[in-house]
């Protein structure tokens, strides 16, 4: 219920000493929500979210309790005595790239999150969800990619055609022994819209702007943010600077090796994306 994960994330907020932050997914399979008792279509499941957020943020900033009555849910009395530690609320992330999603994190959202499409693409995302964006707000963009790595250009595609082959060798394993496919082994064609649009551009070109790299997103059915950068650590924080010229402000990177790659990004890659942002940020108050 909203108003039971409201008073409980506000909560955990005090507990981890206003470090939380809430990523809103509504889901956009039906056949995964309805492994879970999900029976509501992909629309009507974007409508649910827009209640339950309302209800989640009033009880988060509510003084007094109230009520709510919406197509999904019905309150009484709702209240938290506890209320964020990070005023206004706690930062609400949320990611959605259909025309039923798009309204919805464009009113919700402290941060819209897209997966990583080539630089064009991303600026006109931006544009849609800006332009049905309430009065009043102003919602931060964050773009998701797995960079890959290499002490040299040419070792950082070898690696980088060496996990692709992994990939199609697990689903060909899978296939061959007739066990499930889970979804990030899955070629075919998915319901979700984001997952459709990495799709496409898969099929348009391999490689987009300066090394996005985009095979995986098509050998697995672009099920997840599944678009790499790959280069030198400097070839792909300079693509990561160009997100951040294109408007976004938070960078969402992960790898294929979990722990090695975190140890890399953190030695090698995001001390020069900030170091070069805070370069363009005393630039501009120079100027200014």
């Amino acid at each position: 219920m909203s108003s039971y994960f409201a008073r409980k994330t506000a909560t955990l907020d005090h507990f981890t000493n206003g470090r939380i932050a809430v990523h809103i997914i509504t889901g956009g399979s039906d056949a995964e929500q309805q492994r879970d008792g999900d029976w509501l279509d992909h629309d009507t499941r974007y409508r649910r979210t827009d209640e339950y957020l309302d209800i989640v943020r009033q009880v988060w900033t509510s003084d007094t309790p109230f009520d709510y009555v919406g197509e999904f849910y019905r309150v009484k009395d709702a209240y938290s005595d506890v209320k964020p530690l990070q005023q206004p609320h706690i930062p609400l992330y949320f990611g959605g790239a259909s025309g039923a999603a798009v309204p919805v994190g464009a009113k919700h959202s402290d941060v819209y999150a897209m997966w990583g499409e080539p630089i064009a693409a991303v600026k006109e995302r931006i544009r849609e969800v800006k332009a049905v964006t309430p009065p009043g707000r102003s919602p931060r963009f964050s773009v998701s990619l797995r960079p890959i790595l290499g002490d040299t250009e040419e070792k950082a595609w070898e690696r980088a055609h060496s996990i692709l082959s992994r990939v199609k060798e697990i689903r060909a394993a899978k296939t061959e022994n007739q066990l499930p496919i889970t979804p990030y082994f899955n070629s075919a064609r998915p319901q979700a819209v984001g997952s459709n649009r990495l799709l496409q551009f898969a099929q348009e070109s391999e490689i987009f702007d300066k090394c996005l790299w985009t095979p995986i997103a098509a050998a697995t059915g672009a099920y997840g943010n599944t678009t790499a950068l790959v280069g030198t650590p400097e070839q792909v924080a300079e693509s990561l600077i160009d997100y951040y010229d294109a408007g976004v402000t938070t960078l969402l990177i992960r790898g294929f090796d979990p722990l090695g790659d975190a140890i890399a990004y953190g030695r090698d890659v995001i001390l020069l994306v900030r170091a070069e942002v805070q370069r363009r940020e005393r630039q501009a108050t120079v100027v200014a």
